[in-house]
Order: C-alpha cells, then sequence, then structure tokens
C-alpha cells in the first residue's frame, strides 16, 4: 500500500476510503450538532419528549462520529477533527423536525451506502466489515423516524395543540 496523507504507518485501509470516513466524521458530527438544535428547538417549544429524543440522538451520533474516528486512527490511519458549519435552527413546526430528520437520515444512509460500495470495489474487507454495522444501524433510524411521521397521519395534527401534545407523548426514548 502506497503512503497516503492520512496515514502514519503501513495499513491495510484503502486511501480512498480513509478519505470517506474522514468526511463521514465531519457528516456524524453535522448530525450531532443538528439533533442539538432541534432538541433546544423542541424543549423552548414545549415538546419535552421530542426534546429528550433530540438530546439522546445528538449524543448517539457523536458516538458514532467517534466509533468511525477511533476506527481510522486504530487502524493505521488518522482521523481528522471535524469541522461543522451551520446547522438550521429555527423550524415551523413539530412534524417539519422530524421531516428533516428523515431528510438528514436518508442523506448519512447514502453516505454509509456510498463508503461500503467504494470498500467493497477496491477490497477493503476491513472498512467493509466495519461498515456493515453502520448499515443496520441506519436502517433502525430511518425505520424508527418514520414510525413517528406515522404518528402525525395517525393524528391527523393540523397544528392542533392538543394533537400535537399527544403525538409528543408518543415519542419512542431510549430507555437506558
Amino acid at each position: 500500500m502506497t503512503k497516503h496523507k492520512y496515514t502514519r504507518s503501513q495499513t491495510s485501509l484503502h486511501p480512498e476510503i480513509i478519505d470517506l470516513l474522514n468526511e463521514q466524521v465531519s457528516k456524524e458530527a453535522e448530525a450531532s450538532s443538528l439533533y442539538l438544535a432541534m432538541a433546544s428547538w423542541a424543549e423552548y417549544n414545549g415538546y419535552s419528549r421530542s426534546a429528550e429524543f433530540f438530546y439522546d440522538h445528538a449524543v448517539e451520533e457523536r458516538d458514532h462520529m467517534m466509533k468511525i474516528f477511533r476506527f481510522l486512527n486504530e487502524n493505521g490511519a488518522r482521523a481528522f477533527a471535524p469541522k461543522v458549519g451551520e446547522v438550521q435552527q429555527e423550524f415551523d413546526s413539530l412534524k417539519e423536525v422530524y421531516e428533516k430528520t428523515l431528510e438528514h437520515e436518508i442523506k448519512v444512509t447514502q453516505s454509509i451506502f456510498a463508503i461500503f460500495k467504494k470498500a467493497r470495489q477496491v477490497d477493503d474487507y476491513a472498512s467493509e466489515n466495519f461498515l456493515q454495522w453502520f448499515v443496520q444501524e441506519q436502517l433502525e433510524e430511518e425505520r424508527l423516524v418514520h414510525s413517528i411521521l406515522d404518528l402525525f397521519e395517525f393524528y391527523n395534527e393540523n397544528d392542533s395543540p392538543i394533537a400535537l401534545k399527544l403525538i409528543d407523548e408518543r415519542i419512542p426514548l431510549d430507555e437506558k
């Protein structure tokens, strides 16, 4: 394997995958920051379970970032601390928050799939194996947000404060 700007030693990780994983570190950091903004918006607007949901997910996304970061460093590559740009802070409705969440999760899923596909193409079996967990995790995240959006359909909320409160009370939280 040739020396790459992100390697400090010989590594089995493919240079292109190292680059893509470093980009993914930034995407996970951005997701964490976005979910913090959503948590703040939800809490400010009185949606306490949604706020908890997004606080939990902000931590989860940071954990995903750290998982990739450590994988790179532990396997002879160099991970770089992410730069996070501006994230949306204001939302028009609780439903919009969850719609944006689904959009974001789908983008992250597509990014993971693209890295996985590239790892397979360049025979980076270590990274492909590592990414298996993320493939499953992303599918779970999408299913979860779909189920929350189904609540809006079920309650036909139409911005009714009572319906929105009922929806918020049914937001699933991690029981730790």
